[in-house]
């Protein structure tokens, strides 16, 4: 498969879809073009090791990034072999208040690997404490290719 990058930093495997004359998207993909091994995660929330969750938006979602790192490492993944994050935020306002922060916590965990995202305001999530869960899928290329 073709290797196309969203930037001279992103080495992304897959192919990011970009229609002709659409704005390009900041921080996301409009789509994602991949081929291989699916990994995918539940929801993931940003509580550490301990199921200790930090009080403020940009701390759970630097933590939730990690969280979602491991779980890629465990498939042999990385954030490169993302294709697609769902983020469901318990206040949208929160996601919306630290743009460069959020983006800088995104970046220092995944790099500049931007994969297809959606955002959805919910009224809770199961863990009481949680402002955001994330489900992440990723694409590892098929072995021997």
């Amino acid at each position: 498969m073709e290797q196309r990058s969203h930037s001279e930093t992103s080495a992304t495997p897959h192919r990011v879809l970009q229609p002709a004359g659409w704005p390009r998207p900041k921080g996301y993909a409009n789509g994602v073009l991949a081929e291989g091994r699916i990994v995918v995660t539940g929801g993931v929330v940003g509580w550490d090791a301990a199921g200790v969750f930090p009080d403020d938006f940009v701390a759970q979602a630097r933590q939730t990034f990690a969280n979602i790192a491991a779980i890629l490492a465990e498939a042999g993944a990385g954030p490169e072999h993302l294709v697609r994050l769902t983020w469901y935020v318990t206040d949208m306002d929160d996601y919306l208040a630290s743009p460069r922060e959020l983006g800088a916590a995104y970046r220092a965990v995944f790099g500049r690997n931007f994969p297809a995202m959606a955002a959805v305001q919910v009224m809770r999530l199961v863990e009481k404490a949680a402002k955001l869960e994330i489900e992440a899928t990723a694409v590892l290329p098929r072995e021997g290719l």
